[in-house]
């Protein structure tokens, strides 16, 4: 079980034209991230990802360099099996010893951002390696699985008042959704305009689909509870970062304001900061990215928060297929988990790097039986893919 070699790239998979979506992102033209391949001396491999933006929204040239040059010379030699010991290593840095000692994080500066993307892909890769060396799921070495299949929602929604029906009921239709999401936000300019859109989709789909909003933390507190207000009567399921992350007391005010329940933490990292959103009772849905805020162990700390006080746990799984499969078994292992993101625009990074079909039928998608992820990569679509 000791580390042999780790490699990362930074894989850039192209979107058709046709399937292009424009948001605040802006045009996504490609799916991006850093993809993590950790090889142990007896040959079993893990794979892992890691992430710092949406879609082709950003860079990852840094990323990779850092898990290839700082990070993976620093894993060699190491047990796999040591999954929480390296967690806190990397994150503790050359005071790890003392905050081992201590009981408690002594983490070094760049304790966030793309330190945590580096130590998210490597964890993810260690729980891939340590569930095939002893030939069972994740979910099992998480505690178990409370289902093997779990509901999952369609995730999309750029259409404008006049065609958002259509496209909602095409994602319906694609995998028998129950639950759909669509974008609001500065997207639309106004707040009246992202009303009118979402009134037209709740329209088409009618009372019994669940729908749920995601403003990408564009708005203000005012104009929140003005797009609020507006769609009151469309039974929202939950408003996804109606705020931005960084105005905690913002997000807690609108929270206490309005009866939507609020979804947020794609941009957050750890428990700690999970931690500090709940003592704000600022949220209602934990929505933590495996890929980002920490990988598979800090994931199920967080869930840990969300059973503990009575929250339930969404990850954001718009990424890549170590990404998504991770979601996948910690979702299965939390009692707080409740609902998967399926990405229904265009996600390249999900459908192609796997080489079994991704599949949601009758709104379910099934829990991975195969050991460690479960995930067969397509390594053929890493090698055509991957930038220089």
């Amino acid at each position: 079980m000791r580390i042999k070699s780790v490699q990362a790239w930074w894989v850039q998979i192209p979107i058709e034209e046709s399937r292009q979506h424009v948001s605040d992102f802006g045009r996504l033209r490609t799916f991006d991230a850093a993809i993590l391949r950790v090889e142990t001396e007896s040959g079993i491999v893990g794979w892992g990802e890691g992430k710092n933006a949406a879609g082709s929204a950003g860079q990852y040239a840094a990323l990779v360099h850092l898990l290839n040059q700082e990070v993976g010379p620093r894993l060699i030699g190491r047990d796999a099996s040591e999954i929480t010991p390296i967690w806190e290593d990397l994150y503790n840095g050359v005071r790890a010893a003392g905050a081992a000692a201590r009981g408690h994080p002594l983490p070094e500066l760049s304790r966030r951002g793309l330190t945590l993307a580096a130590i998210s892909a490597v964890d993810i890769a260690l729980w891939d390696i340590r569930g095939k060396a002893l030939d069972q799921p994740v979910w099992a070495l998480l505690g178990g699985r409370k289902a093997a299949r779990l509901p999952a929602y369609a995730s999309g929604g750029w259409a404008d008042a006049a065609g958002i029906g259509a496209q909602l009921h095409s994602y319906i239709d694609a995998g028998g959704f129950r639950a759909v999401k669509m974008r609001v936000g500065s997207m639309d300019h106004r707040p009246q305009v992202s009303a009118a859109r979402v009134k037209a989709a709740r329209a088409a789909i009618g009372p019994e689909v669940e729908l749920m909003v995601d403003a990408h933390g564009t708005y203000t507190v005012a104009e929140a509870k003005r797009f609020a207000t507006l769609v009151a009567d469309c039974d929202l399921a939950w408003f996804e970062e109606p705020v931005s992350a960084d105005d905690r007391a913002g997000l807690a005010e609108f929270r206490g304001w309005t009866g939507i329940p609020v979804a947020l933490g794609e941009s957050e990292c750890t428990r700690f900061d999970f931690a500090a959103l709940v003592a704000a009772r600022a949220v209602d849905i934990l929505q933590p990215d495996p890929a980002f805020c920490g990988g598979i162990t800090e994931t199920m700390r967080i869930a840990t928060l969300a059973s503990a006080f009575n929250l339930r746990l969404a990850p954001h799984l718009w990424a890549g297929a170590p990404c998504f499969f991770a979601g996948l078994h910690v979702l299965a292992a939390s009692p707080a988990g409740f609902i998967v993101e399926f990405s229904l625009g265009a996600n390249p990074m999900i459908h192609l790097l796997s080489r079994a079909p991704v599949q949601v039928q009758d709104g379910m998608i099934a829990v991975p039986d195969g050991p460690g992820l479960g995930l067969e990569m397509d390594t053929d679509m890493i090698a055509r893919y991957a930038k220089p």
